[in-house]
């Protein structure tokens, strides 16, 4: 059982410090080299290229550089390149539209090492010679276009300008991959004050107009509907005298029934009229010249409920 024991603590020390210090070494004296997802290692010795590994995964160095991988790591040296995807935006690049306009456009780009050999040794500054590149074909190829066209066609200009760039930048070792235009816009504020001063002034006329259109047709509307109703009122105003002689007519064939209406409507005529009546006895001649010298068959003022005044009798 101890020498069991025993046999498991050097077995797991030797796999904890042995193997790790055993598989360094082998790296140093380099023997093998595990390359990560998108890098790239280039090997240097005595100022020469030796190799290049840019696929990732366990590499034998000895398979690929003979000889010479046992000394590169003592003699030479190694490069590591990102070979990821890389971005860039390059803000407010200076244009000019056909009509004069002082524009400014904003371009997207995306980039990555494609030639690591080139990249490391045809140009000290890549990067920057890309963008310097993208932001010469942006001015030389979007310059003097229509504004309308500049404001609007995005794609066909991006596509302009990564034609335009890519031959130039594979030479240095980068490749361009997509171009975008994603803004366009005046650099002048003064311009910028006048275009806005313009669009509100704009948007009133348009909004008066409108209104004044609303108005118009709320106005036709309104007089459509009062023409109507003064011909309906028209017509109804020319047919009642017809309805109203109609029916008297047919009252007027019972005798009775039209002494009785025309009695109703006498007195119902007399009751709105508010005047007093004085009924005298007979064979009083007297008695009425007094009444009428003394002012009692005069009318009454009217009650402030508008009611007419009680019939009052003598």
């Amino acid at each position: 059982m101890i020498a069991f024991l025993i046999a498991m603590a050097a077995t797991f020390f030797g796999c904890l410090i042995l193997v790790p210090a055993f598989l360094g070494f082998t790296r140093q004296c380099g023997v093998y080299v595990i390359v990560p997802e998108r890098r790239c290692y280039v090997y240097m010795l005595f100022g020469k290229v030796v190799g290049i590994i840019d696929q990732p995964g366990l590499h034998f160095l000895p398979v690929l550089m003979g000889w010479r991988a046992f000394i590169v790591h003592w003699l030479g040296s190694r490069l590591i390149l990102d070979m990821r995807l890389d971005q860039e935006y390059l803000r407010s690049q200076p244009v000019n539209s056909e009509e004069g306009a002082p524009m400014g456009i904003g371009i997207w780009y995306e980039m990555f090492v494609s030639d690591p050999v080139a990249y490391l040794f045809k140009n000290t500054d890549p990067a920057g010679s890309l963008a310097a590149n993208v932001s010469n074909s942006t001015v030389r190829c979007l310059s003097n276009l229509p504004l309308g066209q500049m404001l609007v066609n995005r794609h066909a200009m991006s596509a302009t300008v990564r034609e335009e760039v890519s031959p130039q930048s594979h030479e240095w070792g980068y490749k361009l991959g997509s171009v975008y235009i994603r803004k366009v816009h005046f650099r002048d504020v003064v311009m910028i004050e006048q275009i806005e001063s313009k669009v509100v002034n704009r948007l009133r006329q348009v909004t008066s107009a409108i209104k004044q259109d609303g108005a118009n047709q709320v106005s036709i509307i309104t007089s459509t509907a009062e023409r109507q109703a003064a011909i309906e009122f028209a017509k109804a105003a020319a047919i009642r005298p017809e309805i109203v002689g109609a029916a008297l007519q047919k009252i007027s064939e019972d005798e009775q029934v039209a002494t009785c209406l025309f009695e109703i409507l006498e007195t119902q005529k007399i009751i709105d009229s508010g005047a007093r009546i004085s009924i005298l006895p007979a064979k009083s001649e007297l008695l009425g010249e007094l009444l009428a010298t003394s002012g009692h068959d005069r009318k009454p003022p009217a009650p402030p409920g508008g009611s007419p005044p009680p019939m009052m009798g003598r």
